[in-house]
């Protein structure tokens, strides 16, 4: 797994393929004060060296999916040569279908770091959003440098990666601890030899800053954007830089820029524990539920259990791969971003107790975007490059990650020694990272809309409380309920308030509470 993995995650989401989690790429380090616009940013290309990238013309064509076009956008590969070698965006958009007067383009991004957006946006957003926005806005995609189709970052092959996903996470042993340490260098080695030239310049900063050009290319004098789990923290990062451009600005299931790798690592992995007591709480009231009907302690027990069998004996499949302890629980934890998942859930765990792991590994597959044919998406790769590059490593080694086991183990004892491992990814990455821990307030930003669901697994509510507070112009608006995200999940109260704000510049209350 790949920690910090933040994806937006629907029913609809999950039908395509577009899913995510929290596991095993990330980042530590102290928590620094809040640095200016310029340290943030790098040391800013004037502006003249940049005017080519923001005057570019966009030649959209057919892309070959109904009422969708595609272009491509250009931007330096490093801000601070703009003159040197360049990134090709993948853009995609629907255009806004009326009635009512174009109100501009709408940017979206479903999170990772590492998900399409153009993906997204064909596959949900643009056919999916509400009636109202897709009416008045062309929806648009823009795969962030690194990301499937804007220069991917390429790292194990198929095979590399089955084996990668089977690495026990949980070490039990010298042996197991010293193979779990060398899967993370294997992977981080992979990285550097095939995409080492992009591993440098895949940062949420360059990303936010590319966004301002397919901005200004798209013709649109503001950025309205709505971005999920991570795409808060892109969204945010582009209101730091530039706040006088930042127009409506929704950011759903949000992330909080102040904390270390290490802290959002290990209160994401509370997250988790608190969407699988929701699971437990739900599955023990219905008559199949494989954990037993007794009471959610005993319930989680008995996963617990399942887990430490499927350590000692993995579970056959209907393939050449078995269901270990490792993709076991990625398998559940990926059902937990959506509750409309728990009822698969409930039915995988039900064959895999009973012998049978197939269902249960491929809901771990499809967190990993592994394909029919073996293949993987590029998703776990981006996510690992742009983690370990905004953050320093959670842990400077295995001894780091043994101390910190007990107070992840108190977040989550469901979960917690296997997201405490799994966080040791970048401490043998390559590329040293750039970014640092800070407060964002994005002083001199219009009105910024952030939505926390209660019981949010990968972003837990806590952290939209905070990036609403640390903004100078955040607005929090809360869901009372289960699930990664909000907007276009089945709550009219928060649709209708974001459609508000992104049609009529109408921002919700500060505090409102739908449910």
């Amino acid at each position: 797994m790949d920690s910090r993995r933040l994806l937006r995650i629907s029913a609809t989401a999950l039908a395509v393929g577009g899913l995510v989690l929290s596991g095993c790429t990330s980042g530590s380090g102290a928590a620094a004060p809040s640095p200016s616009r310029a340290a943030v940013s790098g040391e800013p290309a004037a502006p003249a060296a940049l005017a080519r990238y923001y005057a570019q013309k966009v030649s959209w064509r057919d892309c070959g999916v109904a009422d969708f076009q595609c272009a491509t956008v250009r931007v330096p590969l490093d801000y601070a040569k703009p003159g040197g070698d360049e990134v090709e965006l993948a853009v995609s958009r629907s255009r806004a279908t009326g009635p009512g007067k174009r109100l501009g383009s709408l940017l979206v991004n479903p999170g990772g770091p590492g998900g399409s957006a153009v993906g997204y946006v064909q596959g949900f957003a643009g056919i999916g959003y509400p009636a109202p926005v897709r009416a008045r806005y062309d929806i648009v995609g823009v795969d962030p440098r690194g990301v499937a189709r804007s220069e991917p970052v390429e790292c194990l092959t198929g095979p590399e990666m089955d084996a990668y996903t089977q690495v026990d996470v949980t070490p039990d042993s010298a042996a197991e601890k010293a193979a779990l340490e060398g899967s993370f260098k294997q992977f981080a080695a992979a990285c550097e030899k095939r995409s080492g030239k992009v591993l440098p310049h895949v940062s949420t900063v360059a990303a936010a800053r590319d966004m301002d050009i397919v901005r200004a290319v798209l013709g649109d004098e503001k950025l309205t954007y709505v971005g999920a789990s991570y795409g808060t923290f892109l969204g945010a990062t582009y209101a730091e830089l530039f706040p006088e451009r930042a127009g409506r600005l929704v950011l759903d299931g949000a992330m909080d820029p102040s904390l270390t790798a290490e802290q959002l690592n290990r209160e994401q992995t509370a997250g988790f524990e608190t969407a699988i007591n929701a699971f437990a709480a739900d599955c023990v009231t219905k008559a199949d539920c494989p954990l037993g009907t007794e009471s959610v302690p005993a319930a989680l027990a008995a996963l617990q259990r399942f887990f430490r069998a499927t350590d000692a004996e993995p579970v056959p499949t209907d393939g050449s791969r078995k269901l270990g302890e490792s993709l076991a629980t990625t398998g559940v934890i990926t059902a937990m971003y959506d509750e409309a998942a728990w009822p698969q859930l409930r039915e995988a765990l039900t064959r895999a107790m009973g012998g049978e792991g197939s269902a249960l590994l491929a809901l771990a597959d499809t967190y990993y975007e592994r394909e029919a044919d073996g293949s993987y998406a590029n998703l776990m790769f981006a996510n690992a490059a742009v983690n370990c590059l905004d953050l320093p490593p959670a842990f400077a080694g295995p001894s780091a990650v043994e101390r910190a086991v007990p107070s992840f183990e108190k977040a989550s004892p469901v979960f917690g020694r296997n997201l405490a491992w799994a966080a040791l990814n970048c401490t043998y990455w390559p590329t040293p990272a750039t970014g640092r821990p800070h407060r964002i307030t994005a002083e001199g930003a219009p009105p910024i809309v952030v939505v926390g669901t209660t019981r949010d697994p990968a972003t837990p509510y806590k952290w939209a409380r905070s990036l609403a507070e640390q903004l100078s112009s955040g607005i929090l608006l809360t869901y009372d309920g289960d699930g990664h995200t909000a907007y276009g999940r089945g709550s009219d109260c928060v649709d209708t308030a974001i459609n508000a704000y992104l049609l009529e510049g109408i921002p919700p209350q500060d505090g409102k509470r739908c449910s």
